[in-house]
């Protein structure tokens, strides 16, 4: 059976923050979880080691396969930001024009730094995403 790797953990997300090297990420890191928070409503669990995750919702594909995952998140990794959005999402393009200097993955949006962003355009993504997921799945 395979197993999920990304689950929602009891670890202590300030304890995860506190350990980013860099102290512009961290600064950075604590800026995007104010955000996050405030516009989600959600506290901020860790999933997995490294992603800083908010709310939850259960996904199964037409493959059988299914699992839990955030509503959005983020990841203050070493070399970028990596923004965790609902995909399939056609808006999310949309919104991504007026975001600001970032690239995209095929579920991440990848961001040196925020103030390379829009934080309002932020904060529409979060709110976009959270809608879509909730509108797409069925919450558990």
């Amino acid at each position: 059976m395979y197993e999920l790797k990304t689950k929602e953990t009891d670890s202590s997300v300030i304890e995860f923050i506190e350990n980013v090297e860099s102290p512009k990420k961290r600064e950075d890191a604590y800026k995007l979880l104010d955000i996050f928070t405030e516009a989600t409503g959600y506290e901020p669990k860790m999933w997995g080691p490294s992603i800083i995750g908010f709310g939850a919702y259960h996904y199964k594909y037409e493959s059988g396969h299914e699992g839990d995952a955030p509503l959005v998140g983020f990841s203050p990794r070493k070399a970028k930001i990596s923004l965790y959005f609902a995909t399939g999402d056609t808006k999310r393009e949309e919104l991504l024009k007026g975001f600001g200097k970032h690239t995209t993955g095929k579920a991440c949006v990848y961001i040196n730094k925020v103030a390379d962003i829009d934080v309002d355009v932020l904060k529409s993504l979060i709110n976009q995403s959270v809608r879509f997921l909730k509108e797409t799945y069925t919450n558990h």
